[in-house]
């Protein structure tokens, strides 16, 4: 498989490339040709992406999947363990009191094995079966070289970057989460308390504030709500805003316009250049977590996820590394966003068949950020 993504309105579909690109520069060039376009963005400029001219490109309508049967999976580390986690949040704290940004979007990592193989097809079935709304994706990695010849990025994400439909520009940011829970009364108080949170609201305005400065100058009609709604996916609640807009001039890719919005607030920081290099100080290289996955057909139409709740799969097919992260602002608690990280891994953890995973955490081995091997 070269390219996957299911939407609850259509599933896309590649197979074969015709081209391979690393740069997306070079990718968007090929899409203002008129070429359509799929594939990956990594997370920092100047890393490698991994897009591709699909030689098959299909959309299919909407699949109801279930779950296929994969090999087990165990923890093998932390990176780095909680209790640093905790301490690189307090330090990024410090660093917001003392003026050096407003945001910081901080992430840690799990590294996982499998007991046999596991098959891209088989994993996509089962973030899409876990999804209420059937969001799933699957990118072949190879064109970005190195590492990722032969890897795969599999997730289920549940925030559009941006969609693309004629001169229509579409954009549902989310910031601000809080754990769901099977108890109706504890998820009911779980929601309002996040409705209510006046720093999840400052943390979701930076992102609405960034993507409605970038969208001004090329659109008309633009139409930013004044305050969020409460969005539910299985495992969190988050706080969204439907952004839309008219182009004023219809000469654009969707690919053009997620390079323009990428990256948000919400999975990077503000100001970008200051948090991006806080995230580069304590975290290393992201790759592509917290890129953005997607796609656009010959006339530009299509749409781009942020690349979160997702897994690198290593070309073993057995090595895995997820992801999740929080956004941190001067108030915020380091146990809280610990707290809010292990929620957020759920949705793999539970596509993986191994939603307990994490209860023996803080006893297996931690490190500092590293390649999956």
């Amino acid at each position: 498989m070269l390219f996957h993504l299911s939407r609850p309105s259509r599933t896309v579909r590649a197979t074969r490339a015709e081209r391979a690109f690393d740069r997306a520069s070079d990718a968007a060039a090929a899409a203002t040709s008129g070429s359509p376009v799929v594939g990956a963005l990594s997370f920092a400029p100047g890393s490698p992406d991994a897009l591709y001219v699909p030689g098959d490109l299909a959309l299919h309508e909407p699949v109801s999947t279930a779950a296929a049967p994969i090999a087990p999976v165990r923890l093998v580390r932390s990176v780095p363990s909680p209790a640093d986690h905790r301490r690189r949040v307090a330090a990024v704290v410090d660093r917001i009191a003392a003026g050096e940004a407003d945001k910081v979007v901080v992430a840690r990592a799990i590294d996982l094995v499998a007991d046999g193989e596991l098959d891209v097809e088989d994993l996509v079935r089962c973030f899409t079966a876990g999804s209420p709304e059937g969001n799933a994706f699957a990118v072949d990695l190879s064109a970005a070289g190195g590492r990722q010849l032969g890897a795969a990025l599999v997730g289920s994400s549940p925030e559009s970057l941006v969609r693309k439909v004629g001169d229509r520009v579409l954009c549902r940011p989310y910031a601000g989460s809080a754990p769901r829970s099977s108890d109706p009364e504890v998820d009911r108080r779980n929601g309002q308390a996040l409705v209510d949170s006046g720093k999840d609201h400052r943390e979701h305005r930076y992102v609405v504030d960034h993507i409605a400065a970038a969208l001004a100058p090329i659109t008309r009609d633009l139409q930013v709500p004044d305050e969020p709604v409460l969005i539910g996916t299985g495992e969190m609640w988050h706080l969204a805003s439907p952004i839309e807009g008219v182009l004023v001039e219809n000469d654009v890719s969707a690919l053009d316009l997620a390079l323009l919005l990428h990256p948000t607030p919400a999975i990077c920081g503000t100001p970008t250049e200051a948090a991006r290099t806080i995230i580069d100080e304590v975290e290393g290289p992201r790759g592509f977590y917290a890129g953005a996955v997607g796609w656009c057909d010959a006339a530009g139409d299509g749409e781009w996820m942020v690349s979160i709740r997702c897994v690198e799969v290593a070309a073993d097919r057995r090595s895995l590394r997820a992801w999740s992260g929080g956004g941190i602002v001067v108030d915020s608690d380091p146990a809280a966003e610990l707290a809010e990280t292990t929620a957020k891994f759920a949705t793999v953890l539970r596509a993986l068949g191994a939603p307990g995973v994490l209860a023996d955490e803080s006893v297996v081995r931690s490190g500092d950020i590293s390649p999956v091997s």
